[in-house]
């Protein structure tokens, strides 16, 4: 019988990648809240947890169901008639293009997930599929969808 590392450790390995995912979900003062509640559920679920299980798919599933939870909480909220500037932070991103995270955000909702999870969390497109919703050729399209969608914006190999 093996000991399940301290949650702690969890934490340190996969809290970046969660925070990556959440902020390319949702605007930087909400993803910082899923991020937390993300920890929160998964320490109360952690001892649960088989030891074979997947640790980063299953952060990124509840990171992603804490999204869909703040979005639908966001839709529900009257919208204001002020804003105030907003300062964006870059922690988590580091020398990222700000307008390049603003059309990620502008995608549909499934290619954004799909390009999120595969290419900023790294799971493979079954894993996401599981997330989604789906099957793993639905995400795999969905994810090539989002990023044609993207070189649209920023194309490849072409000068700046």
């Amino acid at each position: 019988m093996s000991i399940k590392q301290p949650f702690e450790n969890i934490v340190q390995q996969h809290g970046r990648t969660v925070l990556r995912v959440c902020r390319v979900l949702l605007a930087s003062q909400d993803a910082d809240d899923a991020w937390s509640e993300t920890f929160l559920s998964a320490m109360r679920a952690y001892p649960d947890l088989p030891e074979t299980a997947n640790v980063e798919a299953w952060l990124v599933t509840i990171a992603h169901r804490k999204a869909v939870d703040v979005l639908r909480a966001r839709s529900r909220q009257p919208v204001p008639v002020e804003k105030l500037a907003e300062e964006p932070t870059r922690l988590g991103l580091p020398g990222a293009d700000d307008g390049l995270w603003q059309a990620v955000r502008a995608l549909p909702d499934k290619q954004r997930q799909a390009v999120a999870y595969h290419y900023v969390a790294g799971l493979p497109y079954a894993e996401i599929a599981q997330i989604l919703g789906g099957t793993a050729d639905a995400a795999r399209r969905a994810a090539a969808d989002g990023i044609r969608n993207l070189r649209k914006d920023y194309p490849v190999g072409e000068p700046s």
